[in-house]
């Protein structure tokens, strides 16, 4: 028995909340769970110094989370002074993830820059960043077009994040904190739509896994995918 109950091909419940950030070109608050995390898009009207008269855009992310995100405070990264590691590859797996599904050409020279702040965490807040972050940037989109910025919503793709596990010698979807904690596996698969990987974490935790598991985690991945490509559609159509 999972500590939450569900079944073993089960997710938590979805939900995704537009127009959140009053001010940012476009927002969405997704919860899975008990997870939860705040993405907005900003829009800057050039790119950066590498990507200049290059005739692209670029998309960029930032993650963090609260003090009290987790059950105990954590200390500021600013007043750290620096980043963590975890923090750094986390925000770089956010812009890539977001970067194989656009046509940054048709974007023009701009920047969009995704925040992601973790309000609270339970589990899954890369694989939820990622799939609110898609949102939020749709969302930026549809503004620059009406705007007459864009031409067209440059996207060729629709992407979301999921993580999997093996979980007491069990394949397991979407873990929440008490499974990943005690995972002897954990996944995280980054799809698309079309049936696309665009990347995939996969860690033996406490014990490795073999293919037959491994071709099990990305069954119930594409599972939970299909369900998070849903969750995006209702929103963005609301």
């Amino acid at each position: 028995m999972r500590p939450s109950g569900r079944e073993f091909n089960a997710m938590r419940a979805v939900s995704i909340e537009t127009g959140f950030s009053r001010h940012a070109e476009g927002s969405a608050l997704i919860r899975m769970g008990n997870t939860e995390v705040l993405c907005t898009a900003s829009v800057e009207g050039r790119v950066p110094p590498f990507m200049r008269g290059q005739g692209e855009g670029w998309v960029t992310a930032e993650y963090g989370m609260l003090p009290r995100a987790t059950h105990t405070r954590g200390e500021r990264e600013a007043a750290r002074g620096k980043q963590s590691g975890r923090t750094q590859e986390i925000q770089r797996l956010i812009g890539r993830s977001l970067r194989a599904v656009l046509d940054r050409k048709a974007m023009g020279e701009i920047t969009i820059t995704l925040d992601c702040d973790v309000l609270n965490a339970d589990g899954g807040t890369r694989c939820a960043s990622i799939t609110g972050a898609y949102v939020a940037l749709a969302l930026a989109y549809r503004k620059l077009r009406e705007k007459n910025v864009i031409k067209s919503i440059p996207f060729i793709g629709q992407v979301a994040a999921i993580s999997c596990g093996i979980y007491q010698g069990n394949p397991v979807l979407d873990l929440d904190y008490a499974e990943d904690s005690a995972a002897d596996a954990d996944a995280n698969f980054i799809l698309t739509a079309a049936g696309g990987i665009v990347e995939i974490q996969a860690t033996a935790e406490k014990s490795t896994f073999d293919e037959r598991a491994f071709n099990a985690l990305l069954g119930l991945a594409r599972k939970g995918a299909a369900e998070l490509f849903a969750a995006q559609k209702a929103a963005l159509a609301t």
